[in-house]
């Protein structure tokens, strides 16, 4: 898989911003990745050294719809928290 199709998306929020001061970044990531194809799409997308990476799948809500008095759910996710080395950063976060 290539770096775009593991790394769906950044995740913005207030927890997510307080892992950036200890070096940590949030992603949604492809349910089918692995974390060391993760690792590796952080490394060559961003160009830093990956310490560890955590994974962690999110079951989707279950929401309702007011009109017809049905219930829907949102997808599944697939999480990734990655450490990075030191003091590399991110620079898409960091401005």
């Amino acid at each position: 898989m290539s770096e775009r199709t593991v790394l769906l998306r950044p995740v913005i929020s207030e927890k997510s911003y307080g892992l950036m001061d200890h070096g940590a970044y949030v992603f949604v990531v492809d349910p089918r990745a692995s974390k060391i194809e993760i690792r590796d799409a952080v490394q060559r997308a961003f160009g830093v050294r990956v310490a560890s990476v955590n994974t962690l799948n999110r079951k989707g809500k279950r929401k309702r719809n007011r009109r017809v008095a049905t219930f829907g759910r949102r997808s599944d996710t697939k999480r990734a928290i990655v450490r990075l080395v030191g003091e590399d950063r991110i620079e898409l976060f960091e401005s």
